[in-house]
């Protein structure tokens, strides 16, 4: 039996690099979920992801956080992980 475990990571970027990071983060694989903050630590966006989430699924959550990278100057990705054990 596998219990799974989760980790958090918290990152702070620009609008500017805000969708490069989350397109790098979803790439490394095992995220279970992004949430995205502004400033002043109000959740904008949360993005549940599951396994097996590629292509077609991710354009629509990519294109979100492009228009919110375009309204934002600085913001925070927690990124919450699962690591199987």
């Amino acid at each position: 039996m596998s219990e799974s475990k989760s980790n958090k990571e918290e990152f702070r970027v620009s609008g500017e690099e805000l969708l490069a990071k989350v397109k790098e983060i979803i790439r490394e694989g095992n995220v279970r979920r992004l949430i995205i903050k502004d400033k002043d630590g109000k959740t904008m966006v949360e993005i549940p992801l599951t396994v097996g989430v590629v292509g077609i699924v991710l354009a629509p959550v990519l294109a979100a956080v492009g228009a919110i990278a375009a309204l934002v100057t600085e913001c925070t990705i927690l990124v919450e992980r699962t690591d199987a054990k």
